[in-house]
């Protein structure tokens, strides 16, 4: 059963299909034009830049070698206020329409009953690239690189049907050397960058080099399409901007007795032992960590001017870390994002019975619960006063042995001394029950 097709479809099939967008020719030209392409909504169909109008001709060629055509030209005001463009210094050749005098600066329409195309000239002569030499000016920012040229390549601007102007990308090339940041490593790797100036017109300002480097400014693109790109190299630029990048990691504890303090960032059950890191790009001189008790860091306790160190946090409350660096003059500086390490208050607990041998990884081991127990001492002695066992770490425990034995079952004795990191002391002691086990 065949299905009348939709309307739409229909409809598309009796559309004509259109026109890609018309184009001139030109001719007489010691350098052939460089197109740009326009922005959309200019109405343009396209932007030619030419070398010079002397000699120039332009051809447009029509829909059909019948079709009729008017030629006008408009300027800045856009195509709303079209001129007549002289009779004589047009020729018609079949759908050929050639202007044997182009004017640069302004625009041209051609006019078909079925369609009316739109064309800006831009006269590079007008504005050409003269720039010989460019060096870095004497007065430098932190944040910004400034470089003086010899010579400029002012803008070159386009004007809509509308008469809005837009400007013409020169990408006028500066290349140069600088410092990349590689944070997962700590450090900054030197690498070539490049920055595209869509013009030059006076003092050039641009990120800051974090190394010291020469610039090389070549250009522009219609140079190079003509194969007369222009090229200069600058003297020494001295960096003076400081950058930093900067790690904290903290040292990993696995112990299942130990109470987890959720911060959410840095520190927990003291003791926390954190490496800080930080690397600087070159003009660095001064360097320092800073850490304090208070966030605007007034209330310093700790300074190294190592890029690197560790350090163990071992008293409840909350450090700031920061670190700060700065260049030889102390005009350019910079400080890292602050670090807070948080270090919780202590506990200590005991159990009072266990029995080794009988479930191996079931409650076989005598272990204290804790958290930021800064120091710890723990002897076990029998109902004789004989020492089973002695440790100095929290973290560890009895397993019930003497003498590589497991001891028989009964009460034994603890006798613990220990430090929070709130200050708090515990002497503690008391009794081990060892429940029956398995030889």
């Amino acid at each position: 059963m065949n299905r009348p097709l939709p309307k739409i479809f229909l409809l598309a099939l009796l559309l004509p299909a259109s026109a890609g967008a018309a184009s001139l020719r030109f001719s007489g030209a010691s350098l052939q034009p460089v197109e740009v392409a326009p922005e959309t909504g200019t109405g343009l169909d396209a932007v030619y830049v030419v070398n010079s109008t002397s000699g120039l001709s332009m051809t447009f060629t029509a829909s059909s070698a019948t079709t009729t055509v008017e030629v006008e030209r408009f300027d800045l005001r856009g195509a709303s206020y079209p001129a007549t463009v002289d009779p004589a210094t047009i020729s018609r050749n079949g759908a050929d329409v050639t202007l044997s005098t182009v004017e640069g600066g302004c625009g041209y329409i051609f006019r078909e009953p079925s369609r009316v195309s739109y064309f800006w000239i831009a006269d590079y002569s007008a504005a050409p690239f003269t720039i010989t030499a460019i060096n870095p000016a004497p007065d430098q920012d932190c944040d910004r690189a400034y470089l003086i040229p010899s010579g400029d390549a002012p803008h070159m601007t386009y004007t809509s049907i509308n008469g809005r102007s837009y400007d013409i990308d020169r990408q006028i090339t500066l290349e140069y050397t600088t410092l990349t940041p590689d944070p997962e490593n700590v450090r900054y790797n030197s690498a070539s960058t490049s920055v595209s100036l869509p013009y030059v017109n006076g003092q050039i300002g641009i990120t800051p080099p974090l190394c010291d480097t020469y610039f090389h400014l070549s250009g522009d693109r219609f140079l190079r399409a003509w194969n007369r790109e222009q090229q200069c190299t600058s003297s020494r630029f001295t960096t003076s901007s400081v950058e930093t990048i900067t790690k904290a990691t903290q040292t990993s504890r696995i112990a299942d007795n130990e109470v987890k303090v959720e911060t959410g960032s840095l520190g927990g059950s003291a003791p926390v032992e954190i490496e800080f890191e930080a690397a600087v790009t070159d003009a660095a001189v001064f360097t320092q960590w800073l850490m304090a008790r208070d966030p605007e860091m007034d209330d310093i306790i700790y300074r190294t001017s190592d890029l690197s160190f560790k350090y163990t946090f071992t008293e409840m409350g909350t450090v700031y870390v920061q670190f700060q660096a700065a260049d030889a003059s102390g005009k350019c500086d910079v400080s890292s994002d602050q670090y807070s390490v948080f270090i919780g208050e202590s506990m200590l607990r005991c159990p009072n019975a266990f029995s080794p041998g009988a479930t191996p990884g079931i409650n076989d081991e005598w272990k204290v619960v804790y958290k930021s127990i800064v120091s710890f001492e723990c002897y076990i002695f029998n109902r004789w006063g004989e020492k089973m066992c002695e440790f100095h770490d929290p973290s560890q425990g009895w397993d019930g042995k003497y003498g590589g034995k497991v001891v028989p079952a009964g009460v034994y004795y603890y006798v613990i001394k220990a430090v929070g990191s709130d200050g708090r002391k515990y002497n503690l002691s008391g009794d081990i029950n060892i429940l029956g086990y398995n030889d």
